[in-house]
């Protein structure tokens, strides 16, 4: 429940005040020191009043710079609270997306995992077969005979061409062995080459 506080004039009681101890001096005895005592309270009674409304004032004033700040806190909490808000929602899209891009990345993985795999494999094939067919090639040199350099460019045409005949069905085992043969024609040629230059 609030008080309602008038404000006093500068000094209200000042004229009672001297009038009180004009009749002090006055009346002697007992009235007087009454007199007196009375001049005095009001005095103090007076500041006190005063006091009392500066009082008033301060807290008043307090009182409204802390709903003032009350009402900032306020909002400037309920701004937080919006920008935390909008932070969790990107957060969660950021995880989201985060969790769909390492699906798809694991996914991926597995798929070049296999492929990895299977390219292993095939190429432990081709390295056997290879070994064989240098194998083989090895047993044929030791058994070479002499042919015309012409027959030799011809037969290295011929395996140009079967090659790529290989390669456009997908047969890279006979694609492998035209193009060994073709290479090894390749060595033959090049060292007759290099054994007439000497």
């Amino acid at each position: 429940m609030s008080a309602t506080v008038v404000p006093l004039p500068p000094n209200p009681s000042s004229e009672t005040i001297d009038f009180l101890r004009r009749m002090a001096s006055m009346v002697s005895g007992r009235n007087g020191e009454m007199l007196l005592r009375a001049a005095r309270m009001i005095e103090s009674l007076s500041q006190r009043a005063m006091s009392a409304e500066r009082f008033y004032h301060q807290a008043q004033e307090e009182s409204t710079r802390s709903t003032e700040l009350r009402e900032a806190a306020e909002l400037a909490s309920d701004a937080m609270v919006g920008q935390i808000e909008a932070l969790r929602a990107q957060l969660a899209e950021v995880t989201a997306a985060a969790a769909a891009e390492r699906s798809a990345f694991d996914a991926e993985r597995g798929k070049l995992i296999g492929l990895m795999q299977h390219a292993e494999s095939h190429i432990g094939k081709l390295t056997s077969e290879l070994e064989t067919l240098r194998a083989s090639v090895d047993s044929f040199n030791e058994t070479v005979v002499s042919v015309p350099i012409e027959a030799l460019r011809l037969a290295r045409t011929q395996f140009d061409y079967l090659s790529s005949c290989f390669a456009r069905r997908g047969d890279p085992i006979s694609q492998a062995m035209s193009e060994i043969g073709g290479f090894a024609i390749d060595q033959a040629l090049t060292a007759k080459k290099t054994a007439d230059k000497g």
